[in-house]
């Protein structure tokens, strides 16, 4: 018994053991769980970390490659400069003429002048031709290049403005000038220039006038053998969207070829034609406007008495004089053609209808004012009895306006039965005289009253057939 108590007692020591090691050997297995799977978060977390840097690093790599792709351009470009030779048009080689494409943006138009006979713009110059030599396969992108030495360096056009009066080169802030290489050997050239182009005007109906202005670009040492210009297929001058002119109107812009033939030979050019209307508010307003205004007021004289004579003189000198001061200063902003202008016709026909109704007060104030010789001392010596012994038929001037006529006067004679006395006789003239007198004043009454329609009519006439030539 004792035996086995000891025993059952040694089993159930046994069993104990077993269980504290399982559980031990539990324990250590949760364990080594637990740290495996801090281990794997603990390795993903590395692996997160080496795939941003990677990242990072390929990002760099690849603004590294661009960088050298672009150094690699530049020196390819470099390379093939240490053969080239820019004396030598790009299709020397093959006996034929290299073409350029060119185009003009126009940035200003302004200062037309027709006194001095020019326009001043802003232009940008571009020209487009391909040059076999610059051609390499690992150039994949354009290169724009502002290098003023690049520009000496490569062969480019040598074209100039023939009708141009004077030019300056832009080199603020930097020179305006590019080259841009694109694949293929295509080169593209651009450089920006204000010039003064002349502008030959013909001013016969200036300011309605409409005028034709050219650009012409030609080539200046290549001719037509070595050099071909020619405008872009679209769009070869375009200007800028919001330009305004103060003058002028542009109708329109026509790009057409031309040649220039020399001694030497025969070189291309182009001509860009701009088709230009001036506009005629301006002028309007302050040339035709006031002198229509000085014409109606020279007008006034023929409505005031033809006795205000220092009236009607102060007016029809002083609307003739404002007038040509007028004309004057029209005349001086103009160059001294030749040929009649259409200002010069209107200035003209308005001086012409001032002059006019001054001279028209002159023969007014002479006919009313007019007297026979010697009336003076027989009108005034001649008060008495003469007058009053012929009676009312022989004096019947009816009214204060003059009207009578000489036929009274014979029919006085008749108041005898035909025969005249001596006295009668004497008194003939003077009568006479003022019958005279008083048709003189009804003639200058009447010419004032006829002149009160005749120049109005006359002024509108001729703003009818001026308008309709010079427009129509």
């Amino acid at each position: 018994m004792k035996f086995l108590v000891s025993q059952s007692h040694c089993w159930k020591t046994n069993s104990e053991n077993k269980l504290v090691i399982k559980e031990k050997n539990n324990k250590v297995t949760e364990e080594k769980v637990t740290l495996e799977r801090s281990g794997y978060c603990s390795s993903c977390t590395h692996i997160f970390l080496l795939l941003g840097v990677a990242a990072v690093i390929q990002g760099g790599l690849c603004g590294q490659m661009t960088d050298l792709q672009t150094l690699t351009d530049l020196q390819i470009l470099d390379n093939l400069l240490t053969t080239y030779d820019r004396r030598a048009t790009p299709t020397n080689h093959l006996n034929d003429a290299t073409t350029v494409s060119c185009e003009l943006y126009i940035r200003s138009f302004g200062s037309i002048d027709p006194s001095s006979m020019d326009y001043q713009v802003d232009i940008y110059l571009r020209q487009t031709w391909v040059d076999e030599r610059l051609n390499h396969d690992n150039i994949t992108q354009p290169l724009d290049l502002n290098d003023p030495n690049l520009v000496k360096a490569i062969w480019k056009p040598e074209v100039y403005f023939p009708n141009a009066k004077h030019a300056e080169f832009q080199f603020v802030t930097v020179p305006n000038v590019l080259v841009r290489i694109n694949p293929k050997g295509v080169i593209f050239y651009m450089l920006r220039l204000k010039l003064v182009f002349s502008c030959m005007m013909e001013l016969s109906a200036f300011p309605l006038d409409s005028q034709v202005c050219t650009m012409e670009v030609a080539s200046f040492s290549k001719t037509m053998k070595e050099l071909s210009l020619q405008w872009k297929a679209e769009g070869p001058v375009k200007m800028y969207k919001d330009l305004r002119m103060p003058q002028f109107e542009i109708n329109g812009i026509v790009a057409t070829t031309c040649q220039e033939s020399f001694q030497i030979g025969n070189y291309s050019c182009l001509v860009a034609e701009f088709h230009m209307r001036r506009a005629i508010g301006f002028h309007l307003v302050q040339s035709y406007l006031p002198t229509i205004l000085i014409v109606v007021i020279s007008w006034v004289s023929f409505w005031m008495d033809v006795d205000s004579v220092p009236g009607r003189t102060t007016l029809g000198v002083t609307t003739l004089l404002t007038v040509s001061s007028k004309s004057s200063g029209i005349q001086g902003g103009l160059p001294q053609v030749s040929y009649v202008k259409a200002i010069d016709v209107w200035m003209g026909a308005c001086t012409a209808f001032v002059f006019c109704a001054l001279l028209e007060f002159t023969l007014v104030n002479y006919l009313w004012r007019k007297r026979p010789g010697g009336a003076g001392g027989s009108e005034s010596g001649s008060s008495g009895g003469g007058s009053r012994r012929l009676g009312g038929p022989c004096n019947g001037f009816r009214n204060n306006e003059g009207e009578s006529s000489s036929g009274n006067i014979l029919g006085a004679a008749t108041l005898t039965g035909g025969k005249t006395t001596p006295e009668e006789l004497s008194t003939l003239p003077v009568q006479f005289v003022q019958a005279l007198t008083q048709t003189n004043k009804m003639k200058a009454r009447r010419i004032d009253e006829w002149c009160r329609i005749l120049f109005p009519t006359a002024f509108g006439l001729f703003n009818v057939c001026y308008w309709c030539y010079y427009l129509i």
